[in-house]
This record gives structure tokens, sequence and C-alpha cells, in this order.
């Protein structure tokens, strides 16, 4: 298919630049199995979910991963920690006038030093030295990687909104945007209506944001990205199953990860590297329902729920919420999509 058949019109004024008030009063556009589409708000979610339906959450934790350094020379860098390796290393996007060589110092904001050990690609390999932890550094002199579409610096806000409530592993450089709706109340309200919650974990990096430039999706490499999903939560979505309940994932990471343990032709535990692009005419085994945020146009997740939902009808879906007035992107509102 052409990159071309999954662009869309949106007026720059919906793509939202800060959280609501309050998660759960984002806007849902739910779009039952029979067709149509539903104007609805995020927190009436219970009421279109089932007793024995589980939610299925990605459960990564976004790392503080945007730093500020200089070169011995003045210039200015910005870093962008893509992953963190083991012995007190990372790999990094780094933006400065001229590229560092290996074994150049770059002198952080606090005034420690770190060294470029060497290039792997597009990233970096950099040793940031010293003995304390890299995520509890990154914890104390990182900022908030916000994407790219939001135009304003990271504030105090942004480390609490840019953040699932149930987030407890860190390793991501982007939010899984739809679990940005969940609030305790809400997730009381689901286990009170017999919503189960399992937790999968996908490590969103920086290519999340990556278009895709050729003319042909075929063309278009993935980015890798690191998964687990355990054998205790392969069990649990075998025992909804059973019972007759749907898998309703948060989130297109969510359906990367469980989609890529099911690769063989049946769920099984993962925990490893998956660069899996779905699109249309993929063979879902594992979801039944998808929420999910408005996408980019062109992007690889909007494609992921053309191949979910129905490329004509999602994109008609996008129209009206464009026309709707909807918000945009990972600040903006969700989309409820359940599949013929």
């Amino acid at each position: 298919m052409r990159t071309a058949d999954f662009d869309y019109p949106l007026p720059p004024e919906l793509i939202a630049q800060a959280p609501l008030a309050e998660r759960s009063a984002s806007r849902l556009l739910h779009l039952p199995p029979e067709g149509g589409w539903h104007d609805r708000v995020f927190r009436d979610l219970p009421e279109l979910l089932r007793p024995g339906d589980a939610l299925v959450f990605n459960d990564t934790r976004v790392v503080p991963a945007r730093l500020r350094a200089r070169k011995a020379s003045g210039g200015a860098v910005e870093l962008l920690v893509e992953r963190v390796l083991d012995g007190g290393r990372v790999l990094a996007h780094l933006k400065a006038s001229r590229k560092p060589r290996p074994g150049d110092p770059l002198i952080l904001e606090d005034g420690s030093r770190i060294t470029v050990v060497g290039r792997r690609e597009a990233l970096f390999e950099l040793d940031l030295g010293g003995d304390e932890p890299v995520f509890e550094r990154l914890e104390r002199i990182g900022r908030i990687p916000l994407p790219p579409y939001i135009r304003r610096p990271d504030a105090a806000i942004d480390r609490e909104r840019y953040q699932t409530v149930y987030a407890r592993r860190p390793g991501a450089v982007a939010a899984p945007t739809a679990g940005l709706h969940f609030d305790e109340p809400l997730l009381a309200a689901l286990a009170a209506r017999g919503v189960e919650r399992l937790f999968v974990t996908l490590h969103v990096g920086a290519g999340t944001f990556q278009p895709v430039r050729g003319e042909r999706i075929e063309e278009h490499r993935l980015h890798s990205e690191q998964a687990e999903i355990t054998a205790e939560t392969v069990a649990a979505i075998e025992a909804v199953r059973a019972r007759g309940g749907r898998v309703v994932a948060v989130g297109t990471t969510v359906v990367r990860t469980l989609e890529s343990a099911a690769a063989g032709g049946r769920l099984r535990p993962f925990r490893g590297e998956t660069d899996l692009f779905i699109v249309p005419g993929h063979e879902f085994r594992v979801v039944d329902a998808l929420i999910t945020n408005f996408h980019l146009p062109r992007s690889t997740l909007l494609m992921l729920v053309c191949a979910f939902g129905g490329r004509e009808r999602v994109l008609a879906a996008y129209r009206h919420a464009v026309e709707h007035r909807y918000r945009f992107f990972s600040y903006g509102d969700a989309m409820f999509l359940e599949r013929r």
C-alpha cells in the first residue's frame, strides 16, 4: 500500500499542547462493531466493557531522558537517551553543530562529565561514569522528553501527566499515551465492573515519532523496542478467552507486544526485541478491542489502527474527530475501537 493512503488533513490547532485538568475527562470516540460512532467521555469506559473483559496495559515508565550538555569547546549539545545499557552506558540521540568524536568529553548541566564512546548507526554510545545508577541520575538531572509536536518547553506538570498512574518499569522515552486517560477513580470503577487488569511492558523509543518517508509502506523499517510478557499474563489472557471475555489493548504498544508474542501462532511468554510492523492484512491473534489516541498522519501507529479497524472506517472516524474538534496526539483525546 502507499504511504499516502494513510494521510489526512489536520488543523494545527487541534494538536493538544497540554493535558486536561482531569485525565478521564478526555473525549472518547467509540466505534462499535456494527458501524458508525458515538461521542463519549473517557470516564464512560466502564459502560462499554463487560464483566469478564480484561484491559491490558503497558506498565513502562517514561524516563527524564532529555539532557543538556556542552562540549569542552563550549558548543551546546542536546541528548535524548534512547536506551540504558549495562555498565553505566547509554545509547542516545545527539544534536550539536558538530558531532563529537569517540573519547570527547561532554559536560552536563550539573557540572558532571560523560564520555563519547562511539556510534551505533544513528545513535551515540555514551559512558555516564560515576557510581550513581543511571536511572537515578536521569531522574535527578534529566528533563521529560515531550514529543516534537508539543511546541513548548517541558514543565513541572509533565513529570506527573506525561506518565501513566500505573507506570512502574523505567525505560521509555515516550509515553504509551492511551494509558494517560486512566486515573484511580476510573480504575476502581472498572474493577467494580468486573474488568480484569493485566500488564505487559514495551519501552517506547523515540522512533515512534518517525514518519514513514518511503512512497510504499513496505519500504519502511520499523525501530526495534524492548518488550516483555510474562507466563502469568499469558495464562491470565487464556483464562479470559476461556470464559468468553474480550482482550482489550490499551494502546498500540500493547498490541505490538501481544501480537509479537503470538507470532508463532499461539500466545507465549516473550522477552526481547520487537520490530513488528503491523499494517493492513495482518492477522490479529490476541486483541479483540483497542483503546488508542489519535495518531500522526502517515505514521506506523495510524497504519496499525487501520489494520485493526479497517482503513476506510478508521479514516472516516478521524474526519469526524477533526470536524468535531477532538484533541489530537499525546495529550489529546482517545478512541475505543471494537473489531467487526
